[in-house]
């Protein structure tokens, strides 16, 4: 099953799951899963749209604990990686030389 939401902003940028680090947040944009899978995602709080932070993982980085909805999911990575997010582009600040 493939869900996806509408990502119209090009200032965003995409990738899945695993590429977030501790801390990142992310807004998931579409599950690539079987159906039974996807289902069961969406169940815990994974929907399209909603806001995913990622937390700490196993040593070796597998599973992985990501907050969603006010919960705690452990995915592995392969699971991780069938879920698409798109991430906002960090602006750098514009550095200010101080005139003379």
């Amino acid at each position: 099953m493939q869900l996806s939401g509408n990502c119209e902003n090009q200032d965003t940028l995409q990738g899945s799951l695993v590429d977030l680090h501790r801390g990142d947040a992310a807004i998931l944009d579409g599950i690539d899963l079987p159906g039974e899978e996807a289902r069961r995602l969406m169940e815990l709080g994974f929907l399209p749209g909603m806001r995913i932070t990622a937390g700490r993982s196993a040593p070796g980085g597998d599973p992985q604990v990501f907050q969603v909805d006010g919960s705690e999911i452990a995915l592995r990575r392969e699971t991780a990686r069938r879920l698409k997010v798109r991430r906002e582009k960090k602006v750098a600040k514009p550095v200010q030389i101080p005139e003379a």
